[in-house]
């Protein structure tokens, strides 16, 4: 196949756009604010599902609470009832010793549930505190978060017009070059690595980076310039340096 050195050259550069475009998408998916964005994600994940967990415990023990409080409640009013008939003074002796008795029972019986109710509420405040802990680490993570996805999205503003005007370049190249060329070098590219076209320098392909034999590099020399070279290794068009 035959190609004016021009276009050959042209080649070259359409290969180096591609380059670029390649690293550029590249930069863009494996940009450091997205890897710090998914492990940040992961711990406010971890943070909210804690928090969860914590408000329905805060709900369960609040019901213990109510629960204590309508005990103590209770014996409060036995309590007041019991003190109230035997202030009166009405009733038998024996009677009257009795409430005395209950009394003494209820008082010991409210103190023993004064102290779970106690402890109860201490239970409530402390996780109470952790959930205002959790719901301040769910801030400060989200703030973390809505920081890197701005630096990520102008990062990807700059990468973009980057990639934009590579791609402005290399079509305005594609356009001067043969339509027969761009096809064998698109094809090449597509069936290796993304490489269809490397400068010959010296005697090493820039595609392979192998170095050509004496043989290979006299048969090429013996070449007219619009002659299309192959890399034997690599099969990409070969640019010769002039």
């Amino acid at each position: 196949m035959k190609a004016t050195t021009s276009d050959q050259r042209s080649v070259l550069d359409i290969q180096s756009f591609d380059f670029i475009t390649t690293s550029l998408n590249a930069k863009a998916a494996t940009l450091p604010e997205i890897a710090a964005i998914a492990s940040l994600k992961i711990k406010a994940n971890n943070a909210r599902d804690l928090r969860i967990a914590a408000e329905t415990e805060l709900s369960d023990v609040k019901r213990e609470l109510n629960r204590a409080e309508t005990d103590v409640e209770q014996v409060v009013s036995r309590i007041t009832r019991d003190e109230t008939r035997l202030a009166s003074g009405t009733g038998a002796a024996k009677e009257l010793e009795q409430l005395q008795h209950e009394l003494i029972s209820l008082n010991n019986r409210r103190s023993e549930l004064e102290e779970v109710e106690l402890e109860i509420m201490m239970r409530v405040d402390g996780i109470k505190e952790r959930i205002k802990s959790l719901q301040e680490e769910e801030a400060s993570l989200a703030l973390e978060i809505a920081n890197l996805e701005i630096a990520k999205e102008n990062a990807l503003t700059v990468i973009g017009a980057d990639l934009s005007a590579a791609a402005q370049e290399r079509a305005k190249t594609v356009s001067s070059v043969s339509p027969e060329l761009m096809a064998l070098y698109e094809k090449i590219r597509a069936s290796n690595n993304g490489t269809g076209a490397a400068a010959l320098v010296g005697n090493q392909c820039k595609g392979c980076h192998l170095t050509l034999n004496t043989n290979e590099l006299q048969r090429i020399a013996a070449l007219a310039e619009d002659e299309l070279v192959r890399c034997e290794e690599c099969r990409c068009i070969l640019v010769r340096d002039k």
